[in-house]
């Protein structure tokens, strides 16, 4: 008795051990090679980890009420958000689901079944009908010898966490898009303010050379020019009309809105001036983009498919047991007399597969791979759109200075010599010329100043955004 309850005891010790093993190979975070500081010094000041980076409503840094209302109601009705927050829950929900395979399930199978037996059925035996009814609780727990469970569960878990992450980096997606395309349209408002300014020079310019005309002290080809002038600068406002529709329609869609319902006031100018964005270093910026931590916890669930893989070579311990009540009628189904019972281990072996296993494992080991590489590129391209970002914001404030300087000269210039025209000392072509120069170096100051904006809305969303 002791040797048997001995041998039992060892079995069942050993069965533990193995249980604890997992086949594969243990999951490593990557430690990618980060540069010490990025390449674009800028006027930015370095921020501590995580602490002074902007999070959150990162958008309320331009202080611009209207933006403001526009991304809260993006994130609340963006239906691009609305599908990501869905497809987390799906993630959440395959997580859950896969841990049920750690513990042990349990059944009810009723069955109530009447049936008729022929004669000869047995040698002798006339032909009879009878009932039987069941009653059992079954259960069954897989021993997770090899850890297949525990890496399934592993892997989606972390496909769960990808997903959350996934989740952010859509939701900061659609809020820096929301951004810039409403930079661009206040940029858009901004020239058609300018060109509605310049439609009405040029129509005071078509009255006074058309008067000076009649009067005999004009010149004809003065008075096609501002006729061309006119006309080319009403064209060029209808463009502009064009582009801010277009705009508008965009923001519509982010904001989960039908185009024709939705409207956005015009603005007179372009107000504001981009923030400065504590950029930090360069490491942190592997903890704060959603894109890169979706990309390292797919790696971690390719690796963990691995050991799942593996283990499926490898043989599979299954207990089982049974138990509940069978009698032929209902009245007796419930007796102590009627109880049956079962209980036993299965296990299975696999023999042969047709090289199934095999291929399966080296798929897994494929598709780590390509996760591994994914995540690489993942963070190359990370660092690659936050030295742009820095890059294009800190020659865009160059040129913000140089177009302004411009800007102030032209328009000095096109103003003396609108006095020398109207001195009678210049023709009109040289006043058409010289405000022509104005208006294309004020225009150009207002994009150079929605495209500050817009690279600073970049920079945010590189490095991170809210996350």
């Amino acid at each position: 008795m002791q040797s048997a309850f001995t041998k039992t005891f060892s079995i069942a010790c050993l069965l533990v051990l193995v249980a604890g093993c997992a086949v594969g190979p243990d999951y490593r975070a990557p430690q990618p090679a980060t540069p010490a500081a990025f390449i674009e010094p800028g006027p930015w000041k370095s921020a501590a980890p995580r602490d002074a980076l902007p999070k959150g409503d990162w958008w309320t840094l331009f202080g611009d009420a209207e933006l403001n209302r526009l991304e809260t109601a993006a994130t609340a009705a963006s239906p691009t958000i609305a599908a990501a927050l869905a497809r987390r829950d799906q993630a959440r929900a395959l997580s859950r689901s896969g841990r049920a395979d750690l513990f042990p399930s349990a059944t009810v199978n009723a069955s109530a079944e009447r049936s008729r037996t022929p004669p000869n059925a047995r040698t002798g035996a006339p032909a009879f009908t009878d009932n039987n009814f069941r009653l059992p609780l079954d259960l069954a727990y897989e021993l997770d010898l090899w850890g297949r469970v525990r890496r399934s569960v592993e892997a989606t878990d972390a496909r769960a966490e990808a997903s959350e992450a996934d989740y952010h980096n859509v939701l900061l997606s659609v809020q820096t898009e929301v951004a810039r395309t409403y930079f661009e349209l206040r940029a858009v408002d901004a020239e058609y303010t300018l060109l509605t300014r310049t439609v009405e020079s040029r129509r005071e310019s078509l009255e006074i050379v058309t008067r000076r005309l009649e009067l005999g002290a004009g010149a004809e080809l003065d008075v096609q020019l501002a006729r061309t002038e006119l006309a080319t600068a009403e064209g060029d406002r209808l463009s502009l009309e064009q582009d801010r529709a277009a705009l508008r329609h965009s923001l519509a869609v982010l904001l989960g809105q039908m185009p024709e319902t939705f409207s956005i006031a015009p603005a007179a100018s372009l107000a504001g001036t981009a923030p400065e964005i504590p950029v930090g270093l360069p490491s942190e910026l592997l903890e704060r983009r959603p894109d890169i931590a979706s990309a390292e916890r797919s790696l971690a669930a390719a690796n963990a498919g691995i050991g799942a893989a593996k283990a499926a070579f490898f043989p599979s311990l299954t207990l089982f047991a049974s138990g509940g009540y069978q009698s032929a009628s209902t009245d007796t189904l419930t007796q102590w007399d009627n109880r049956q019972w079962s209980f036993g281990p299965g296990v299975s072996l696999p023999i042969f597969q047709g090289g199934r296993n095999t291929a399966n494992y080296r798929r897994a080991q494929a598709f780590h791979a390509e996760a591994l590489a994914d995540y690489q590129s993942t963070v190359l391209n990370a660092f690659r759109e936050v030295e742009t970002a820095l890059s294009d914001l800190r020659l865009l404030t160059e040129r913000d200075a140089l177009q302004g300087r411009a800007r102030t000269s032209s328009h000095e210039a096109a103003s003396l010599l609108r006095q020398r025209f109207e001195a009678g000392q210049l023709g009109y072509l040289d006043v058409i010329d010289a405000e022509r120069t104005a208006i294309t170096n004020e225009r150009r100051l207002v994009l150079i100043r929605g495209q500050n904006l817009s690279a600073t809305v970049a920079l945010i969303k590189a490095l991170g955004g809210g996350w």
